[in-house]
């Protein structure tokens, strides 16, 4: 791996506020984040990529290379859960392997918007249309899980004699209303389509907004990767509960997703940004949206295990150590242009 890259990344501010969390709970700090704040900026920041990448979409138009990209965003989003719940399945039973999967199918807009800042340093060009695909890949991930973990227990249930109901005991309203309707995912496609109608029609508009969008994003993002270090500092702990076998697994499946989602930026001829960007998608865990899902909807889960390594694990690693390796890869098989 390019040492500079690395070097680049570890002395950004964002991630140095990041390790700052993790040392003020390692050293016994009493440093803490009032609970309204970090939902304050985390909505901010998934308001402000919105709207940038709504502004962006509109310049480049629906071609035929941001729908086929779009398109395999949600492909991506179906198989991963598919293949980490065969792979989960060896070591867990239904409901965990299917709460896991669903978590690594899913996505981390935080890790996605590292990604950006980190590629506008190295001063890379990127497209709007990848948001649009970020928006659209943390839906079908938890309808997946859902359904693998209704499917992995029906032979339990049937071997203990138990009965299901015409609709297996679940409340597919409900589900499909937190899939594509939870907080995080309205106000990105909301704040999207809004970006969009803004700079189409009223592009006098978006000069005022770029103090909001722009001016106060970076900053913004610092101080939320401040309070993700501290959490994520604190979930390590429960990481004694997953064992090896998680462990593993939520360090060795971010690479590897992200190598799949490498051949899908090279079949579509994507650019060495967006192959980034791609790449970090396919990579993500979301520690948000299907931890809130999975509860609801999976509660026999241990809530313990998906959150403590997407949060506790992967996305450290993705942060860290992910984006500048994800970054080399493309530039050994993505050309320059």
């Amino acid at each position: 791996m390019q040492s500079s890259l690395v070097l680049q990344n570890l002395l950004s501010a964002p991630v140095l506020f990041f390790f700052l969390g993790i040392l003020g709970v390692l050293v016994g700090s009493d440093l803490e984040i009032p609970a309204p704040l970090p939902k304050l900026f985390s909505l901010y920041l998934l308001l402000a990529i919105g709207f940038k990448g709504g502004m962006e979409l509109a310049h480049s138009g629906l071609g035929s290379q941001v729908l086929l990209t779009i398109g395999a965003a949600v492909a991506m989003s179906l198989l991963v859960p598919l293949t980490s719940f065969l792979v989960l399945r060896l070591r867990l039973d239904g409901a965990n392997a299917a709460a896991i999967a669903a978590s690594y199918g899913s996505i981390s807009a935080v890790t996605f918007i590292t990604a950006e800042s980190f590629l506008n340093v190295l001063e890379v060009g990127f497209d709007g249309f990848m948001v649009a695909a970020l928006a659209l890949m943390e839906s079908p991930a938890i309808v997946v899980g859902v359904v693998l973990a209704k499917l992995s227990a029906v032979p339990e249930e049937s071997e203990s004699g138990g009965e299901q109901d015409g609709n297996g005991g679940l409340r597919w309203r409900e589900v499909l209303q937190e899939a594509f309707l939870n907080g995080s995912v309205y106000l990105l496609v909301g704040s999207l389509v809004i970006g969009w109608v803004v700079a189409t029609f009223s592009p006098a508009g978006l000069e005022k907004m770029d103090p909001f969008t722009e001016k106060l994003f970076y900053g913004a993002l610092c101080f939320f990767l401040l309070d993700m270090g501290i959490v994520a500092a604190q979930r390590l702990r429960d990481l004694q509960k997953a064992g090896a076998f998680l462990i593993g697994f939520s360090l060795l499946a971010p690479p590897l997703h992200a190598l799949a989602g490498l051949l899908v930026s090279v079949l579509l001829g994507l650019s060495q940004g967006n192959t980034l960007l791609f790449m970090v998608l396919c990579a993500s865990a979301s520690y948000i949206a299907v931890p809130a899902a999975m509860r609801m909807t999976v509660p026999q889960a241990n809530p313990s295990l998906y959150i403590s390594t997407a949060l506790g694990l992967t996305f450290p690693f993705n942060v860290v150590i992910g984006i500048p390796l994800y970054m080399v890869l493309t530039r050994q098989f993505i050309p320059v242009g």
